[in-house]
């Protein structure tokens, strides 16, 4: 703890003027223009004739609150004077508002804001409602008690996620600025939540020079990010504002740079970025409200974070304390390779196309960690995957904080089971963790036992279930060690294949001075970020050939994995493997699953290729040998 805060910066953080105020040459504008071209094939351009929909969906859905608002003055008998100005209003924020909302893009985030008699209860009750009665509308859904409370649903085809926020006004204007910080007094800290959005983005917007160059050079770094799978807020990477706040820095930085010119220039800083350094558009104000701020030098636990990228608008927070180690490490690795293929274009040595080649994860580990969710409907898979996906980060931290684990590399993209999964658990989602083991200092072998923290894991994911009471008969968390030539039973031939042009490097050889330290993980909500990679359908598979062990909660055995060297004669450290005990469980006690009279068994999962072992099952011989295979027959 002293060493981080003598780490701190102090003053302003090291806020600068522009570095380059030279005009762009002839070649930054060809460069520009064969970026532009690279990226068209991945839609991320929005076409009039979907832009002109979206804008008359948003227009027919601002007059429909405000419709709402006035019946509910009607309702709480206001004066006809009062009801016939109360007016309301729709704010959008985040990518759309920002201009870079790409083709079939998946939804908009919008604001309802509402007059001081519109209670909250009344947005997710009449309003609702309301909606639920609309032809146009399908799909529709409440999430109350969310960290941000939101209503889901499509409005003739386009998704919108709606939060809410009450004034503290007798009206809501339509040249209301919520920019201004007065209209924060009085308010709720949910609904100061929900204003966030639309004032961060409105300030975003407002601190960058070239409003063009900044919308394209975004939409370049979004692909990259999405490409190389490091977008995703829920599982510790990035979300859509923080990767906008990093390009909007490099625009102050270089505020005549063409896009070509500013994507080089934005891997060049933030792969030499001074982490925990953190990253801010404007000093940070103080405000006559008093509301908590991000300030390390006030708050202990701002002192933790690692990756801290400071939004604009008061109060100003974090955007990444989501933000690990471990995700730390694989963001700024994916930087320096950005630097380097960024490099080359310039120089001519290759093209744009390269960039935005995607990352095959499933080459770049020796180990594997599969975490499996599943439940018996689709309803309540739903539900549980919702939830699940919400604390992948927590089982991050939770690896990396094992002595003997570097990396801890969450997957963003979830793979949906194949039929034989299907026909065992019901409806099933996986997530795949690439882990990297420290190098083992002697050729003996070392026990990595993982079932503490994954244990740790699913007990927070079980009463948390049970705390919003989700937690219903069917819901299930498995996790499996594999190895890498162990992921065809899980996945398609085709989401394996190497692919022939693209080198990746070894996280765990090539870290630079990357080496991850033992890290906490704070527990604070998500905002849950809405780019989800599309969830590719996998084959059905040799799945019958895993094993799996039944252990009752009452035994004591503890189950290894042993990986063997590949020769009998003396081993290398470098060469040597490492050991992992690995085990899972149903809920913990104290959580109840209707349908259910006792807690579920401790499940260990291990993988078995015909007539070979990936390992040696090795037991305490303390304890009584396994009678049965699992099965579904068994089961």
């Amino acid at each position: 703890s002293t060493s981080r805060q003598q780490n701190q910066p102090q003053g302003h953080y090291g806020l600068t003027s522009p570095i380059s105020l030279a005009p762009p040459s002839d070649k930054d504008h060809i460069h520009t223009q064969k970026l532009i071209e690279a990226m068209k094939p991945f839609g991320v351009f929005e076409d009039q004739e979907e832009l002109y929909h979206r804008t008359t969906v948003l227009g027919k859905l601002n007059n429909f609150v405000r419709e709402w608002i006035s019946e509910l003055a009607e309702s709480k008998n206001l004066p006809p004077s009062i009801t016939e100005q109360v007016g309301g209003k729709i704010f959008t924020f985040g990518s759309y508002r920002l201009g870079v909302h790409t083709k079939g893009s998946s939804d908009i985030d919008a604001l309802c804001v509402a007059p001081s008699h519109v209670e909250r209860s009344d947005f997710f009750q009449s309003f609702f409602e309301k909606l639920k009665n609309q032809e146009e509308v399908k799909n529709l859904r409440a999430i109350e008690d969310a960290y941000v409370p939101v209503i889901k649903f499509e409005f003739d085809g386009i998704e919108i996620d709606l939060v809410f926020a009450k004034l503290s006004l007798p009206t809501v204007s339509d040249d209301l600025d919520l920019r201004d910080d007065s209209c924060l007094k009085s308010l709720d800290i949910r609904c100061i939540r929900s204003l966030n959005g639309s004032r961060v983005t409105d300030e975003i917007l407002r601190l960058v020079p070239n409003l063009e160059n900044f919308r394209l050079t975004l939409r370049a770094v979004k692909l990259w990010a999405k490409r190389r799978g490091v977008y995703s807020n829920i599982m510790g990477f990035l979300g859509g504002v923080s990767w906008a706040m990093l390009v909007a820095r490099i625009c102050q930085l270089y505020p005549n740079a063409l896009a070509s010119t500013l994507v080089n220039k934005f891997f060049l800083i933030f792969s030499k970025w001074d982490w925990p350094k953190p990253v801010l558009l404007k000093r940070l104000e103080e405000s006559f409200l008093n509301l908590p701020v991000w300030d390390p030098r006030v708050n202990p636990s701002d002192r933790y974070h690692v990756m801290p990228i400071i939004t604009p608008a008061y109060p100003q927070q974090n955007s990444t304390y989501n933000v690990s180690v471990s995700t730390r490490a694989v963001m700024v690795e994916e930087f320096q390779r950005g630097l380097e293929v960024t490099d080359e274009i310039l120089k001519g040595k290759s093209d744009w196309s390269k960039l935005f080649e995607p990352l095959n994860f499933f080459q770049k580990y020796k180990h594997y960690i599969v975490l499996t969710a599943s439940a018996f409907t689709e309803e309540h898979h739903l539900n549980w995957i919702g939830l699940v996906e919400s604390k992948i980060r927590v089982l991050v931290g939770n690896l990396e904080r094992n002595e003997f684990i570097t990396i801890a590399h969450v997957q963003p993209q979830s793979f949906p089971g194949n039929e034989v999964l299907y026909k065992q658990s019901g409806f099933v989602s996986m997530w795949f963790l690439g882990l990297v083991f420290k190098k083992a200092e002697s050729a003996v072998k070392t026990n990595v036992d993982l079932t503490h923290g994954i244990q740790s894991f699913t007990d927070t994911v079980y009463r948390q279930a049970s705390a919003l009471n989700i937690l219903k008969e069917g819901m299930k968390i498995e996790a499996t060690y594999v190895k890498r030539k162990q992921l065809h039973y899980f996945l398609p031939a085709g989401t394996l294949q190497k692919r022939k042009k693209q080198r990746v490097s070894d996280i765990s050889q090539n870290n630079s001075g990357l080496q991850c330290k033992r890290s906490s993980l704070g527990e604070s909500c998500s905002d849950g970020s809405k780019d989800r990679d599309s969830r590719t359908p996998s084959n059905s598979s040799s799945l019958n050939k895993i094993s799996k062990l039944d252990i009752s909660t009452a035994e004591t055995e503890r189950l290894f994995l042993m990986s063997r060297p590949n020769s009998k004669s003396q081993v290398s450290p470098t060469e040597m493997e490492a050991t992992v005990a690995l085990r899972t469980s149903g809920p913990p006690t104290g959580c109840t699953i209707p349908g259910y009279d006792t807690v579920c068994q401790l499940r260990t999962c291990f993988v078995q290729e015909q007539h070979k072992l990936s390992g040696t099952l090795i037991m305490d011989p303390r304890s009584a040998s396994p009678k049965q295979h699992y099965s579904p027959s068994s089961k």
